[in-house]
């Protein structure tokens, strides 16, 4: 078989077995026994599914490879069994596929390709576990166990273009109080009416510390829940808050000068999705450059946020497609994964 059919086969495996955030169990036993038969000796943490290459040595620093291997629920509009890989048109559907199936697939051939080559640093391979919800027993839990990694490849859908950076994500769960009354009379203090004041002051609010990297800090409103009948003055208003900040504000900091100027409460689902770029200079950086891989910011998230390392977001795929139905990735797309993958890695043996 070639390094495509094996990656097809690999993905087509994965995309049949059902593995939404917190439910991988399954793909990640078949993750492991797929590496195990490869010969390469796989280790879980938790459905965490990792690998040291076999030419590993000590003194020397440690790439990491990484992409996940959970998926989002399947999006309404679904034309085709999402756990039923299709291919077609040069096309290969199914969940995940695009996001991001084809990057792990196309980072475990070329891990395995590397398997019995001796390189000038270490590779390490972690398919993690709930990056889509950023659940603590994903690629959090890794780190808190292995602590050799130095820098870093994450596979997600990119076109195979290198972000150097990535905003990081705060979400923000507001609760406006008010008191119940009997619409009829005007009683009551209408928690709506405070929740719409304390949106328009978060729509309105300014961010002055503007990045020539990543830009102004990004928010919106993106949900909004209040009241249950039509004859009763709600007590609470409930409403979500979407950020994107820069790298010049701390998560905690964004909720603080928000908090300040309103009267709703305030909570964080998560301080730690922080924002992520590598600094200039790094060879990662002057591989791509190298390469002449075009480089970029990158407005969406990923498991890069939870590390403490440079690194870079690069893989197979269109990030348009990610999270749509009868989601797909084309077949040359992962060829061209794999193939981008194996000439990055050699490259930066030489830088």
């Amino acid at each position: 078989m070639t390094q495509l059919s094996r990656a097809v086969e690999l993905l087509k495996g994965k995309i049949a077995i059902p593995a939404c955030s917190g439910a991988e169990a399954a793909a990640a036993g078949y993750l492991e026994a797929y590496l195990s038969a490869a010969g390469v000796a796989p280790f879980r943490i938790g459905n965490n599914v990792c690998a040291y290459s076999p030419k590993n040595s000590k003194g020397k620093k440690t790439l990491l490879l990484n992409s996940h291997i959970d998926t989002v629920k399947p999006a309404e509009g679904y034309t085709l069994n999402p756990y039923e890989p299709v291919e077609k048109d040069g096309k290969l559907f199914g969940l995940g596929s695009n996001d991001a199936g084809a990057s792990l697939a196309a980072l475990a051939e070329s891990f395995i390709y590397f398997s019995t080559v001796e390189l000038p640093f270490n590779l390490l391979l972690v398919l993690s576990c709930e990056e889509e919800n950023s659940g603590a027993g994903g690629i959090r839990a890794v780190t808190r166990e292995i602590k050799d990694m130095d820098c870093a490849i994450i596979g997600e859908p990119t076109l195979m273009q290198a972000a150097t950076g990535e905003r990081g994500l705060l979400v923000l769960d507001g609760t406006a109080h008010g008191r119940q009354g009997h619409a009829a009379r005007n009683e009551g203090v209408n928690a709506i009416y405070g929740a719409l004041e304390d949106i328009a002051f978060i729509k309105n609010y300014t961010f002055d510390r503007v990045s020539p990297l990543m830009g102004e800090v990004k928010k919106n409103v993106t949900m909004i829940s209040g009241g249950d009948q039509h004859n009763v003055v709600p007590d609470s208003c409930r409403f979500v808050v979407d950020i994107r900040p820069n790298e010049y504000y701390s998560n905690r900091e964004i909720l603080e000068l928000l908090q300040s100027g309103v009267q709703s409460e305030l909570k964080a689902r998560s301080l730690h999705n922080r924002c992520s770029f590598t600094p200039a200079g790094h060879p990662l950086l002057q591989c791509a450059e190298r390469l002449g891989i075009p480089a970029y910011i990158s407005p969406t998230t990923s498991d890069w946020m939870r590390l403490d390392i440079p690194a870079i977001k690069m893989g197979p795929g269109d990030s348009a497609r990610s999270h749509t139905a009868d989601e797909f990735v084309y077949l040359r797309e992962i060829e061209e994964g794999i193939n981008g993958y194996i000439h990055f890695i050699s490259t930066l043996c030489l830088m």
